[in-house]
């Protein structure tokens, strides 16, 4: 078991990367390398200290679905962390790279609930259970970031930095599930004109409406479960990319409007 000092030590490490953008050495060498409550205690207190200084939770996000962005971190399971409402810069255009360390983008398939994830016991979270939750799917860009140095991330190192997350940008072209399936989504994402990343629905978790159903039944058992009005960012499906100031990103998602994105220091 990892100690509280070890935990509260992990969580200044992190935050002091997070303030003064300076990458800092992993975690693991405080919480080990399995030791999965310790790092989620390491996320929420990072969380917490944020929503203490006035920021609010909007949704959660679901990280390493596809088996693309596992290799690239070299992780063999899927993790989540939560969104807050500072990480929203869906309406900034340019978009500030200013809080973040070591950026890179992706695009996502997303999820805003009409219902509570919340049943009586964890057998009612089913496929079709989650599925009719949903409001309305979006296109999605997550911006996500690491505070380790070099994204040198073993699997706590990344559920403790908040699954690795900065910013994101949702669209506002929604779609009812009558009328887009997402795990039969098409994607291309490309920066100024190049394709970079490209994949589809069934590379996140085989559906990310499957996604969708892990992270609540994870959420249910944390104690947190998802609620209405919640953003879910149900990952990536293709490999992040970097980019850099001056950059147009742009997600083409079938079923959706092309989202776009550019970015400034």
């Amino acid at each position: 078991m990892t100690s509280q000092d070890a935990v509260a030590a992990a969580v200044d490490r992190l935050a002091l990367a997070q303030q003064t953008r300076v990458p800092c050495p992993p975690v693991r060498d405080l919480i080990g390398t399995d030791d999965l409550p310790a790092a989620y205690a390491v996320q929420q207190g990072l969380v917490q200290a944020r929503l203490s200084g006035g920021v609010s939770v909007v949704g959660r996000k679901i990280g390493a679905t596809s088996e693309a962005v596992q290799w690239q971190l070299g992780v063999d399971q899927p993790d989540f962390g939560y969104l807050l409402s500072d990480m929203d810069v869906s309406d900034d255009d340019p978009i500030s790279m200013a809080t973040l360390v070591q950026p890179r983008v992706e695009a996502e398939v997303a999820f805003r609930l009409a219902a509570d994830v919340a049943p009586a016991t964890e057998d009612e979270i089913t496929l079709d259970a989650v599925r009719a939750a949903v409001d309305v799917a979006l296109p999605a860009l997550e911006i996500v970031d690491s505070r380790i140095a070099e994204w040198d991330i073993g699997f706590t190192d990344t559920v403790a930095d908040n699954a690795s997350s900065g910013l994101f940008v949702v669209g506002s072209d929604g779609r009812k599930l009558d009328d887009l399936e997402p795990r039969e989504v098409v994607m291309s994402l490309t920066i100024n004109g190049e394709e970079r990343s490209a994949g589809n629905g069934a590379a996140c978790l085989g559906d990310p409406l499957e996604a969708l159903r892990w992270l609540a039944v994870q959420a249910f058992r944390f104690g947190d479960p998802l609620r209405a009005g919640h953003l879910i960012l149900s990952g990536a499906l293709g490999p992040f990319v970097p980019f850099a100031a001056g950059d147009r990103v742009e997600a083409s998602i079938s079923g959706f409007a092309p989202l776009v994105a550019t970015f400034k220091e």
